[in-house]
């Protein structure tokens, strides 16, 4: 093949009849073509990016624009085996009327403001890749600031809870403390169970957080200032643990504190008050 490339002569078009046979090498050139397509169609499915089958590949003209999405992401340290979550969460960014360079402030921001090393970045971005597609002026900033008046602390380590916490606005978080607050807390009580549990931003306060409340002061009877003590009470399950163990205990005629009742596990628990 290299010979034949390294020898090829181009003819005027005048110098060839109709009856003309293709210049040897024109096949050769052809194919060379299609098996760079092809490779790049099982770069892409072998990381996920495009589906296997290839007649449901992409069309060729998207194929440059994804694999500059592809590398783009692969400089800024987001490993093979994070393509598939990425595409599954975040299509967009491999989209061909997406600019994935657009994404380069929220790596400056994450790496500068945020303070986050290269693989802890990387793990931000897999547990909530569409925080590459947030504002950083509006949305991610302000978020920062405020979290950061609340005394949360350690936003760079890579957990989900801190990406999804990271990717909120400003007013739903203040909308949990403003719901802490109307049960009894004061700001800086508020602010510490914020602290503390920073994945009660990410609890909807009607569906979660109100139901637990009223299921401590009304059926449990217990005093917000148990809360105070244990605000870890909202990260439980209601009716899969809080529920069941109250009336479990409330059936022998026991009463424990909160962290004792919910903090055990089950093998533990139902030892000590065997059903």
């Amino acid at each position: 093949m290299a010979t034949v490339t390294a020898t090829l002569r181009l003819q005027p078009l005048s110098s060839l009849s109709s009856s003309s046979s293709p210049p040897p090498n024109s096949r050769p050139l052809y194919l060379k073509f299609q098996t760079s397509h092809r490779e790049n169609l099982r770069y892409l499915s072998s990381l996920g990016v495009i589906p296997h089958n290839p007649r449901l590949a992409p069309p060729v003209d998207n194929l440059p624009a994804i694999l500059s999405a592809v590398n783009f992401l692969k400089s800024k340290g987001i490993s093979d085996e994070d393509f598939p979550r990425l595409v599954f969460l975040c299509p967009q960014l491999f989209s061909p009327t997406f600019s994935i360079s657009e994404t380069d402030p929220v790596f400056h921001f994450l790496t500068g403001e945020l303070g986050a090393s290269a693989a802890e970045t990387r793990g931000l971005i897999v547990n909530c890749p569409s925080i590459l597609l947030s504002d950083v002026e509006y949305c991610l900033r302000p978020t920062l600031v405020y979290l950061k008046e609340l005394g949360v602390k350690n936003l760079n380590r890579a957990s989900k809870t801190n990406a999804h916490v990271l990717n909120t606005r400003v007013e739903k978080l203040r909308a949990k403390m403003r719901f802490l607050r109307s049960i009894g807390l004061e700001y800086e009580e508020a602010a510490r169970v914020c602290g503390r549990i920073p994945a009660i931003f990410g609890y909807s306060v009607e569906d979660n957080l109100r139901p637990k409340f009223e299921f401590l002061v009304y059926d449990m009877e217990r005093e917000v200032e148990e809360l105070k003590k244990f605000p870890q009470y909202f990260g439980f399950s209601l009716g899969k643990r809080i529920k069941p163990r109250h009336w479990h205990l409330k059936k022998k005629g026991v009463r424990v504190s909160l962290s004792r009742m919910l903090m055990w596990g089950d093998h533990k628990f139902y030892s000590k008050w065997k059903p």
